[in-house]
């Protein structure tokens, strides 16, 4: 082989990983889709949202059918206020429920969907009413702390009876 087509190889070679990696970015930041995305959106709000952010995951049964377009608070009621884009190829009946739930034990925040039994389906701008919201891990440690210290300070014994007089 000649110098430039080694020259030439090498060039390919080094675009194919900046290609890559780029790809790879966008992968990891949630942004790989690039196109329109065509489908409903959906809102529902949480007390608390936990560590969800924008272009998370909405999944049900464990396959993603949309993502969080945005996360705002709701100035009258303090809670969040999740709106959802749903693939328009998956209708969901109008008792859907929606979970904040976590990928692993430190994973990321998604939104779970549960289906209802309901024969209208939710459509554009609906609000979903039933909601959990998401389990902050700091906030169950410091619930088992507490619980522990006032286990602890009741089991202390109670005075000994004084002893019999002989």
């Amino acid at each position: 082989m000649s110098k430039k087509s080694i020259e030439v190889l090498v060039g390919l070679f080094v675009l194919l990983g900046m290609a890559a990696l780029v790809f790879l970015a966008l992968k990891a930041a949630n942004l790989a889709s690039f196109g329109e995305h065509k489908g409903y959106t959906v809102s529902a709000k949480f007390d608390n949202i936990g560590g969800l952010k924008p272009r998370a995951p909405v999944r049900s049964a464990g396959v993603t059918v949309g993502r969080v377009k945005s996360i705002s608070l709701d100035p009258k009621t303090y809670q969040g206020y999740v709106r959802m884009e749903i693939d328009n190829f998956v209708k969901f009946p109008k008792d859907t429920s929606a979970k904040i739930l976590t990928a692993g034990l430190l994973g990321d925040q998604y939104i779970g969907l549960e289906a209802g039994y309901d024969e209208k389906e939710l459509v554009d701008r609906d609000v979903i009413k039933q909601t959990q919201s998401a389990v902050v891990l700091e906030n169950l440690i410091g619930q088992l702390i507490f619980n522990r210290a006032a286990d602890a300070g009741s089991s202390t014994p109670a005075p000994a009876a004084p002893a019999p007089k002989k």
